[in-house]
């Protein structure tokens, strides 16, 4: 929850707990939708990454 609040560019994945996806600045697709690597996807072809 610290990283998250630090870091200013905090993502929470779509299945995560409702305390961590409200510290989250923005949202994932869940972990079982490859969130993470569509997310890291859209930024390196600097595409918005707001799910």
């Amino acid at each position: 929850m610290e990283m998250l609040q630090y870091a200013g560019f905090g993502y929470a994945m779509a299945n995560a707990p409702d305390n961590i996806k409200k510290i989250a600045k923005y949202q994932a697709e869940s972990n079982n939708d490859s969130g993470v690597l569509n997310i890291i996807d859209k930024i390196i072809k600097r595409e918005p990454p707001f799910v």
